[in-house]
Formats: structure tokens, sequence, C-alpha cells
């Protein structure tokens, strides 16, 4: 079977992001035009502007950030294409918490362990299947599997009721990890409000929606910024917007 190899330079452009020209980094990709970029670089981008940066269609008139994703498959592909680059950006998150002196996430503790496991069984030549790693992996640790998030960088929020046509949460202060997402607390009072639909809400800080992707970490980091905790969100159904 014939193959042709390809020079990383000839494919830069498809892996690079336009406002930084550098690798994408955490791939975020605008749901208008499908152009992606790294996500600091994006969200930096739209705090200003509402156009996307490559073909400068308008993403939306007043909340862009809520028409934007994460593109997990291009970045799975810039990671495999790109040697180091993986390694090197979870080391330089570990070290910017170390540095902070805050607890490194779960998320890059976990990454860490399997980066080493993967290293470690390619030095030595000792490969397993993915099931057989796994079997193991839960048999050492059982304790990981049950942990919830719990290791995880936690956030305290307060969450109230702007509007007469929903009743208040019996408890509004709740804490969990930073990773969950907006759709996360949305399932979860309309779970405890008996709502037919999560699609139902919106979700508010500072009197501006969010996004249903946008993690508590990112809230907290734009939109909370230096004010004390806990956060203080707002639910109210959609048709108020009307």
């Amino acid at each position: 079977m014939l193959t042709r190899k390809i020079k990383l330079c000839h494919i830069n452009a498809h892996i690079t992001c336009r406002l930084c020209e550098g690798y994408l980094i955490d791939a975020t990709t605008v749901t208008e035009c499908l152009h992606t970029f790294c996500r600091s670089c994006l969200v930096k981008y739209l705090e200003e502007n509402n156009t996307c940066p490559t073909c400068r269609i308008v993403i939306h008139q007043s909340h862009p950030l809520q028409y934007i994703g994460h593109d997990r498959t291009m970045q799975d592909i810039v990671y495999k294409l790109v040697p180091g680059l993986q390694e090197a950006e979870i080391k330089k998150q570990r070290d910017f918490y170390q540095k902070l002196g805050m607890e490194v996430p779960g998320d890059i503790k976990g990454e860490l362990c399997n980066m080493k496991t993967h290293l470690d069984q390619s030095q030595t030549g000792d490969t397993k299947s993915e099931d057989t790693a796994n079997k193991e992996a839960g048999e050492e640790k059982p304790e990981e599997d049950n942990d919830y998030h719990r290791s995880d960088e936690q956030v305290s929020i307060c969450l109230e009721c702007n509007s007469s046509k929903l009743r208040g949460l019996k408890r509004k202060w709740i804490r969990c990890s930073a990773q969950a997402t907006v759709l996360h607390l949305k399932k979860f009072i309309a779970k405890k409000l008996n709502l037919t639909s999560f699609n139902e809400l919106d979700i508010l800080c500072n009197e501006e929606i969010l996004g249903k992707d946008h993690t508590l970490k990112f809230v907290v980091v734009t939109r909370w910024r230096f004010k004390k905790s806990p956060l203080l969100l707002h639910y109210r159904p959609k048709m108020d917007l009307l």
C-alpha cells in the first residue's frame, strides 16, 4: 500500500489560531461559520466584538459567547499531529495553579497520570490493551471511580429566581466542581422545580445570559472577577425575554 508523507508546515493553516497564530489550545468553534480558534483568544476577542475574526460574519448582536462551542475533535487532531504539544500544555496549566498556590484540578491530574503511564509503557515496551489498563486502574484505585469530581477546584454558588413565574429553590446555596457547566445548572434547577425541560430556563450573571457550554470556572473569571464568594446567579423562564 502506497503512503505519502505530509509535512506539518503544509497543514499548519488548518490547525492554528488566526488570532494568536499558535497551535489551537482548547479549540473552540463558532457555530455560525465553523471557524475555530483558541478559546482564550476567542473569548477575549468577543469581549469587544460580535463578529467572526476570520469571515466577519455577525455571530450574535448582543451575546456572541453563547454561539461558540468546544471542538473536541479538532483539539484531538491537533494534539495527535503536533508532538509534545499536549504534554507541554498540561504541564503549563499545572505550573500555573501551583504558582498561585491553588490545588491542581482533577482533570489535569488525570491527564498527567495517563501521560506518565503511556510514557513508561513506551520506554519499557510493556504495552497493554485499553480494556486491561482500565480494569487494572479500577482495581488499584477504586476510590477514584466514586470521587464525583470532589478533587476538582470547587465553586460556591447562590441560585436565586428573579421571575414571579417560577418558585425559588428550597436550598439555593450549592457547592460543586468548577468544571461543571451552565447546562448542568439548568438541568439541576429543572429537576428541582419539576419542569418539563431545562431548555425553558435562562441563567444570568450580572444581568447577562450565560451560554450553556460555559464552565463555572469561566463564569467566575470573566463575569465575577474579583468579587467575593459565592457566585450569584439568577434563573428565569425564557419567555421573560419577550
